[in-house]
């Protein structure tokens, strides 16, 4: 990992089929080499099951039900320069249910909702259709360079 760049890793599920925190650094990492950020960067990654992941996406996003994985952008005072850009929350329960529906890997599926949730704290979006293809794109490229296929190929 690199000096410039802090990554908190918290569990609040069983650590069991989930992946080491080593593992998650290393796909925040490749994430911001993958959309070119240089600067120092701290964020957290909190791991949930599926009662915290359903609570948080219903009080933030108004969706009453658990979703694989949520991203919270420091909203860091004017005039105040911290490496912080935010916070990722992934529900364990999902996530291994997601890969097993889809066919995947689960440690391919991981490090997928990780990137995905890193590009989202920089700023990168969903929404607009030309927006996700340019997502879609940026993260099917960072995995592909950690040896993982592009997780949008039916």
């Amino acid at each position: 990992m690199s000096a410039n760049t802090v990554v908190h890793v918290g569990y609040a599920v069983s650590r069991a089929g989930v992946p080491s925190a080593a593992s998650f650094r290393r796909w925040v990492e490749a994430a911001l080499r993958g959309a070119k950020r240089r600067r120092a960067t701290e964020l957290s990654i909190r791991l949930v099951d599926a009662d915290e992941g359903r609570s948080l996406n219903r009080d933030y996003r108004g969706k009453d039900y658990a979703t694989n994985v949520l991203s919270f952008e420091a909203d860091l005072p004017p005039g105040l320069k911290l490496p912080l850009i935010g916070d990722i929350v992934i529900c364990a329960p999902v996530v291994a249910r997601e890969a097993a529906e889809q066919g995947k890997a689960p440690r391919d599926h991981w490090a997928h909702l990780t990137v995905h949730g890193v590009l989202h704290l920089l700023g990168y979006d969903h929404i607009v259709e030309s927006e996700a293809e340019a997502m879609e794109a940026l993260e099917t490229r960072i995995l592909a360079g950690l040896g993982i296929a592009d997780p949008y190929r039916p």
